[in-house]
């Protein structure tokens, strides 16, 4: 009698420390200025730059207002986790992201990444708009696949169940900020979509949690000191 084949063993699932809301900004950006930007005088992306990337008003959300040592100071704790690496030795130091190394995604994943964390929740339509300004992504039955691919990764949460009209977000937020981003979800209605009990309850809520964190950091610089 042979031995039967041992059942190969599933990689587990990651589980991904949470980012705080700068740090998801200054990723997002890192990532929006390497998909779009045509030349090497823009990416690897100074100090500078990533501060006005940062606190740019379109294309972001909730609009945050960051000074250089706020960055500075959060570019180096990602770079203690492997997210962001220093690039030194011309005129000016400048930064680039290790998010193909650190999360494994393919371009078109670190796009729809990128963008919500620039943004935060949104619906599968929007997203998909938003993030074929980075990589193309033909339909939302596209868009589907590859967020179906996330969510398997713990990269992406759905707040909504997956169908019309769901909302969807990154995999980087605290458990207490999932709840609460679960709770701005209205009632599920019979064919599946989202009734929103209140307008503009998710960017009131994106701004309190960026309130938060920017608390956060200057009780953090001020206790350093």
């Amino acid at each position: 009698m042979t031995d039967a084949t041992p059942t190969p063993e599933l990689p587990p699932t990651p589980v991904w420390a949470p980012l705080s809301m700068i740090e998801r900004r200054a990723l997002g950006v890192l990532v929006e200025k390497n998909k779009t930007t045509k030349t090497p005088d823009t990416y690897p992306m100074t100090l500078n730059s990533l501060v006005i990337g940062c606190n740019q008003k379109t294309n972001r959300d909730p609009v945050l207002e960051l000074d250089e040592d706020e960055v500075e100071e959060t570019l180096t704790d990602l770079m203690r986790r492997g997210l962001t690496i220093k690039q030194q030795g011309g005129r000016v130091d400048r930064w680039r992201h290790l998010l193909y190394d650190a999360w494994n995604p393919s371009k078109v994943e670190l796009a729809i990444l990128a963008e919500l964390l620039l943004r935060g929740p949104q619906s599968e339509g929007d997203l998909r708009i938003r993030a074929s300004r980075m990589d193309e992504i033909a339909d939302l039955e596209t868009l589907r696949t590859l967020l179906k691919h996330l969510c398997e990764r713990n990269l992406t949460v759905y707040l909504s169940p997956p169908g019309r009209g769901a909302m969807v977000t990154h995999g980087f937020h605290t458990p207490d900020e999932l709840v609460a981003l679960r709770g701005s979800q209205g009632p599920v209605s019979a064919e599946g979509t989202v009734t929103r009990s209140a307008s503009g309850l998710e960017a009131k809520l994106n701004e309190a949690l960026a309130e938060i964190a920017k608390l956060k950091e200057r009780v953090t610089v001020l206790e350093a000191k």
